[in-house]
């Protein structure tokens, strides 16, 4: 049952409460825009630049940071940019303390996977080499992201397990997809037509797949990885009300299986969202959020509280 305020909420706002389910090239190019909700959060300096021909966002403090945290934005892998979830950016940069890069990685369908994959790879990998110019230890490196950004976290992970000097300090899953197509979770039907129908997702996994039978690829859907071990500490939020909330907690028990530091945590009544959307129960995720991130993230400086 979703939460009052939500239902309150999504009663002002309808469009809101909408799925995405017109993949045309005009609603895509609104989907994309460079351009959000004015700044919710002042952070003391915020530059555009990129990586390897990968556009990034930075969130710089005027303080030394609590570590680094490399964002990968929502929106099935079609939709969504560094500007329109600014505000998620901003707030984990606010409440941990740290520096936050996020990746403005390339989209489908003009560009399915693995590009976008590449992109967050590529970004993750630079800032593990280069997080003391940013003032952070290479040590303190995390990943973060939401929906298809939580996939795509997972999958950055997956891919540097054992390929890199420095491990990733942890990983922040935010209602992550995480198990491609599948339809084998009761949670996609119980919830489907709350921010996300059958449409929604099948047009989403359609496009980042390009059609291509990829639903045991683990870099496409981690679920399927037949070994979760010597993976980064973990913090997996998620909705009560969420299509994608039954394939969430079936990944956070497949770390712990697997020897896994995890955190699991469910907000009850909320749906797929309610982090970027602000909800009330948004305030409460950014908290546990950022009480785990300082948890994790090792540094000489005291972070912000």
């Amino acid at each position: 049952m979703l939460d009052p305020r939500v239902v309150e909420w999504f009663e002002a706002n309808p469009m809101m409460s909408e799925p995405f389910e017109d993949f045309s090239p005009e609603m895509l190019a609104l989907a994309r825009s460079p351009v959000g909700a004015p700044p919710t959060r002042a952070i003391a300096r915020v530059t555009d630049d990129a990586v390897d021909g990968v556009p990034v966002r930075i969130y710089h403090h005027d303080h030394p940071p609590a570590g680094l945290i490399v964002y990968f934005h929502g929106g099935g892998f079609c939709i969504g940019s560094i500007g329109l979830m600014d505000n998620v950016a901003r707030e984990l940069a606010h409440r941990s303390g740290a520096a936050v890069v996020s990746v403005d990685y390339r989209l489908a369908p003009e560009h399915p996977y693995p590009a976008g994959l590449d992109d967050c790879e590529t970004v993750t990998r630079w800032a593990l080499a280069n997080a003391s110019r940013l003032g952070a230890s290479p040590s303190s490196v995390v990943v973060a992201g939401e929906s298809a950004g939580g996939n795509l976290a997972a999958a950055v992970t997956l891919r540097l397990r054992g390929n890199v000097d420095i491990p990733l300090a942890g990983q922040v899953l935010m209602y992550p997809s995480v198990d491609g197509g599948s339809w084998t979770h009761r949670s996609r039907d119980e919830f489907a037509g709350v921010v996300l129908s059958r449409k929604t997702m099948e047009g989403f996994w359609e496009r980042y797949t390009a059609g291509r039978d990829l639903g045991h690829d683990p870099l496409v859907a981690p679920l399927q990885a037949p070994d979760l071990g010597d993976l980064p500490p973990a913090i997996v939020v998620l909705g009560g009300c969420d299509p994608l909330r039954d394939e969430g907690r079936l990944y956070a028990s497949r770390l712990r299986e697997d020897g896994g530091a995890v955190d699991e945590v469910c907000y009850g009544g909320q749906p797929h969202g309610f982090i970027n959307f602000q909800l009330p129960a948004a305030a409460d995720a950014f908290e546990c959020i950022s009480a785990w991130l300082r948890s994790v993230l090792t540094t000489d400086s005291e972070p912000l509280r």
